[in-house]
C-alpha cells in the first residue's frame, strides 16, 4: 500500500488515537504521544504539513512494530484504507 502523499502530522495525530495515543509533551513544532496499550509507548509527531515520506514510514514502521501489525494493516486500521 502505497503512504498518502498529503498526510500532516495534525491529521498523523489525529489518526493515531484510535490506537490510544495522546499528546503528552510539545517543545517547538514536535508533538510527543504516548499509548498504554499493548504497554507504555513514546513516540514523537513533528507537525509538519505535509510529513516527508521516510518520515512517515519510519513512524508507522515503529507503530506497526509495537501492536505486531504490517504496515498495509496499520494503515486499514488508521485510513481505513485497504491495498
Amino acid at each position: 500500500m502505497k503512504l498518502p502523499r498529503d498526510l500532516s502530522g495534525d491529521d498523523l495525530t489525529k489518526a493515531l488515537a484510535v490506537l490510544g495515543y495522546q499528546p503528552t509533551r510539545q517543545r517547538g513544532s514536535h508533538v510527543r504521544l504516548t499509548t498504554q496499550q499493548g504497554g507504555e509507548h513514546h513516540l514523537t509527531v513533528p507537525q509538519h504539513a505535509p510529513l516527508k515520506l521516510g518520515t512517515l514510514a519510519g513512524i508507522l514502521a515503529t507503530v506497526a512494530a509495537h501492536f505486531n501489525l504490517t504496515r498495509d494493516q496499520l494503515m486499514e486500521r488508521l485510513f481505513g484504507t485497504k491495498g
